[in-house]
């Protein structure tokens, strides 16, 4: 018959065996910023770490149709991502477009627009929306 102690350390090599089929947490420093009501109920988006770690301000956003219900579509990059970063999925993340709005507000007039739409940053730093745009091959 166990002991109690036997049971336990069985038990503690069960969870051990558990954990190391586990994924790996990922872990990632993002800027501090004071997360407030902006533009709530528009759902989840896309967006890389080079805003939302790096602190950089949206460069360059696109609408994809809705992946699904809780997807808005929309997809924020700095706009100066290499593709091997882009093709990094610990690079990105999926957050309430709310939270994107307060790394950069000025975002939030655009959200309205349609899917295959794009929007870029201009010289001056104003968005103007991109007529050839055409989206990424997944």
């Amino acid at each position: 018959m166990l002991t109690i102690v036997q049971k336990l350390l069985a038990l503690c090599e069960m969870v051990e065996q558990v954990q190391s089929l586990c994924l790996p947490v990922m872990t990632k420093n993002f800027k501090d910023i004071e997360i407030v009501s902006l533009a709530e109920g528009h759902g989840a988006c896309f967006a890389t770490d080079m805003i939302t770690c790096d602190g950089m301000p949206v460069r360059f956003m696109y609408r994809e149709t809705p992946d699904n219900d809780i997807d808005s579509g929309w997809r924020f990059t700095a706009g100066i991502e290499s593709d091997d970063y882009m093709d990094d999925p610990e690079n990105s993340g999926i957050y309430d477009v709310n939270t994107i709005s307060n790394y950069d507000p000025d975002i939030i007039p655009f959200f309205e627009l349609s899917s295959g739409t794009a929007v870029e940053r201009n010289a001056n730093g104003e968005f103007e929306i991109v007529n050839d745009f055409e989206p990424p091959v997944e």
